[in-house]
């Protein structure tokens, strides 16, 4: 490569790098302030505030629903976008944990999970009752969020788990292992992390059954 490309290649390996920083940047700032102060009440120009950026910078980044969705996704999950959990930090290396770690490493993941986003889902649920793009977000992030129980439930019963109703049993996880659980038996009824866990794991179990039950 001739030095000339070298330098033009650095240079736009550099922009991009500042720009990932700038989104960054700018979707952290509004995930603090959404989850502060709701979706109505946190402005564009707040968003640049907190991120320490122009108003424009923040408008070239997305508009407020894209900046929830994406804080939501970000804080939840770890990066933007992904479909299914098992691609995201939050699933990590759970397939190669042992049968004997994988049901304790599956609720370590969603309690962490949980306890990130459960704020910020609050106020991704409140938006999408009157903004339409939340709105269609948030059917698309319960699709996923269906088809990732589904596959929780095929594999627990690829390891042993008896399962007679696989569809009625990922409906059960999702509504027990949600964010909305962690926001009522966490925040508001002031259970600490062990003792959530502890639930999860027991509620799981209570789901699924022991393997080879």
């Amino acid at each position: 490569m001739a030095s000339g490309d070298s330098s033009r290649a650095y240079r736009s390996s550099l922009r991009e790098r500042q720009a990932d920083e700038t989104r960054r940047r700018v979707i952290e700032a509004a995930g603090v302030l959404f989850s502060a102060h709701g979706f109505q009440s946190t402005t564009m120009a707040a968003i640049a505030r907190e991120a320490g950026v122009s108003t424009e910078t923040v408008k070239a980044t997305g508009g407020k629903s894209d900046l929830l969705i994406a804080a939501f996704e970000r804080t939840f999950a770890g990066v933007e976008g992904e479909a299914s959990l098992t691609d995201t930090p939050v699933a990590g290396d759970l397939l190669s944990l042992s049968d004997a770690d994988f049901r304790a490493g599956v609720v370590v993941a969603i309690a962490g999970a949980n306890a990130r986003g459960h704020a910020l889902w609050t106020v991704v649920l409140g938006a999408a009752l009157s903004d339409e793009a939340v709105s269609a977000a948030l059917t698309t992030i319960l699709a996923n969020r269906r088809a990732d129980y589904r596959r929780l439930v095929s594999e627990l019963a690829r390891r042993g788990a008896l399962v007679e109703d696989p569809d009625a049993v990922a409906d059960t996880l999702s509504f027990l292992l949600s964010p909305e659980g962690y926001q009522h038996l966490v925040v508001q009824s002031s259970w600490s992390a062990p003792q959530y866990r502890a639930w999860l794991c027991t509620m799981l179990t209570a789901a699924v059954g022991s393997v080879g039950a």
